[in-house]
């Protein structure tokens, strides 16, 4: 009875294995890596938390060239932001909403970033893109939509 029990576990494990190699296959077709397969980003959200934009930059200098990933373009992104370089720094949220459109941060960052250029009716794109992946209200739509009232918009 032991042995049956035991061929039987196997036996869904190897199936959850093959569903997942299965359902994984189209992340890597969109040059979108998977979540598992994300550089830790600690150390650089640590520099960026005291504002050491320059070591952070160094660091996620690095990790672009060897990672097309959504959230090392997206803090790059902010990292650029908050050293004034607005143009490169638009540069690295659209690459990282290319490789994730549905990425939240990355809208929100886009969105503050306009607010900052005076683009306000970008900003509020990002907020109805937003709107739209989270119906029910995220942070990153809240913070957007401060950001905004605090600029004089809606």
């Amino acid at each position: 009875m032991m042995k049956y029990a035991i061929l039987g576990f196997i036996w869904l494990c190897a199936i959850c294995a093959g569903f997942s190699a299965v359902t994984a296959l189209p992340a890597f077709a969109v040059d979108n890596m998977e979540s598992t397969d994300a550089p830790d980003l600690s150390s650089v959200r640590a520099k960026i938390d005291t504002k050491d934009y320059d070591g952070a930059l160094a660091e996620l200098r690095g990790l672009a060239e060897d990672n097309q990933q959504a959230d090392v373009y997206n803090l790059m992104g902010y990292t650029l932001r908050k050293t004034g370089d607005y143009k490169t720094s638009l540069t690295y949220y659209t690459k990282a909403l290319e490789l994730q459109p549905d990425h939240k941060a990355a809208r929100e960052y886009l969105g503050e970033l306009y607010i900052e250029t005076g683009e306000m009716t970008k900003a509020e794109e990002q907020v109805s893109s937003l709107k739209q992946l989270c119906p029910s209200g995220c942070e990153e739509l809240e913070d957007l939509q401060k950001a905004i009232a605090a600029k004089g918009g809606k």
